[in-house]
């Protein structure tokens, strides 16, 4: 014991003792999780040089933490960016996104008609308000795609790979020519393909942006959201966007998705295949109208977009009985899988999307975009596809 730790009394003992021990020996060959919330240096030249950015370190887990680092280098990997930053939830890092692409009063955003309500919702109420001016048309249709963007002039177009819910691929590519075009950039939501079937920044997209609370994370029990950047002046705005937004990944859950990420090659080949054979099966049978998978619908564009024969876990149901209650009926009766507000996890989920994903959007809208209300979304798992079958169809039947 040396003489200040005699001289240190216990109240205080109790506050610092075996904390700021050396760093180990041993290099850890898992990432370990930093619970901290602050950083302390040797002296205050070393800390103020941090600060300004001279030197390589943390000062404040709100600016940067070693954890949340790490998940972050692993998607920026994967997508092949210049920088990702992670943020608390999917919707904060989209909304990242959109701010690092400086829109500002008077501007306008050109969206895909097929978005998640709540992106819909976002742009609508929170950008709206401020002066930004957003217009919806069917991406699938590059001519009038085209009209639109030279007619508006917009800051932003975005999009999905796979479009939510009813599975529509984007191509890339086409609408990233349309863009550089107008002088605008492309957003792209990759959470339905992962950077496993599609990389959009290598076919053109500026940001593309993940929600990990699904495929990435994979497990159910991790929130977060990482926008990978094309360019690295673009990601600056998008650090500062979360630096001063505040919206960051808790280093908990960045090393849940962390670790999710080392199983995502393996399970989504798994996944894939089950929903592969799920649409299939169900293609034909007499109480759907109709089956949503890319590789169904849009084999072609699929294969070219998604990079292979894989058309994503996804698989979308319209039931001859168009109504809510229909829908609920089949719902209720499913015994495997599970009825879910979120995907990509382990197991199979089912979700409504009138009643959920779509909630907020008005009726005439969803009805105007295909969602009518016998539309069920499922998300497929890592089941014995057997077991899967036999739960849908008996529920179908039922």
């Amino acid at each position: 014991m040396s003489d200040d730790e005699r001289e240190l009394r216990p109240a205080t003992q109790v506050v610092h003792a075996g904390e700021r021990m050396p760093a180990p020996a041993g290099a850890p060959t898992a990432t370990p999780v930093y619970a901290t919330t602050t950083f302390t240096y040797a002296t205050m030249r070393e800390m103020d040089e941090v600060f300004a950015g001279a030197r390589e370190g943390h000062v404040y887990t709100r600016h940067g933490n070693p954890t949340v680092d790490a998940l972050e280098e692993a998607v920026r990997a994967l997508e092949g960016g210049r920088r990702s930053v992670a943020f608390a939830s999917g919707m904060a890092a989209l909304h990242g996104a959109l701010v690092a692409c400086e829109l500002r009063p008077g501007t306008s955003v050109l969206a895909s008609q097929d978005l998640y309500g709540a992106t819909a919702t976002l742009l609508a109420e929170v950008f709206a308000p401020f002066g930004v001016k957003t217009e919806t048309c069917d991406f699938g249709d590059a001519e009038r795609l085209r009209a639109l963007a030279r007619e508006l002039r917009p800051r932003v177009l975005i999009a999905e790979t796979i479009s939510n819910p009813l599975l529509r691929v984007c191509d890339v590519e086409q609408t990233a020519a349309v863009a550089r075009e107008a002088g605008a950039r492309l957003v792209v939501d990759n959470t339905f393909a992962t950077p496993l079937l599609c990389r959009p920044l290598r076919h053109g997209a500026d940001f593309v942006v993940h929600s990990a609370t699904k495929f990435l994370g994979g497990h159910g029990d991790a929130t977060g959201g990482l926008v990978v950047a094309r360019e690295e002046e673009d990601g600056a705005r998008l650090y500062r966007a979360m630096k001063l937004a505040g919206g960051i990944l808790g280093v908990w859950e960045a090393h849940e998705i962390l670790r999710g990420i080392k199983t995502l090659a393996v399970r989504l080949e798994c996944q894939c295949e089950n929903a592969r054979l799920l649409a299939e099966r169900l293609a034909g049978h007499e109480r759907v109208a109709r089956v949503h998978y890319p590789t169904l619908e849009q084999r072609e564009l699929a294969a070219r977009v998604l990079g292979g024969q894989m058309g994503g876990a996804l698989v979308t149901l319209e039931l001859k009985e168009a109504t809510r209650e229909a829908a609920f009926r089949f719902m209720d009766a499913l015994r495997l899988c599970v009825r879910s507000t979120s995907l990509g996890d382990v197991f199979t989920g089912v979700l409504h999307p009138a009643t959920a994903s779509h909630r907020e959007l008005a009726p005439e809208r969803r009805r105007a975009l295909g969602i009518t209300d016998g539309v069920v979304r499922v998300s497929v798992g890592l089941e014995d596809i057997r077991d899967i079958v036999t739960d849908i169809v008996r529920a179908l039947e039922a």
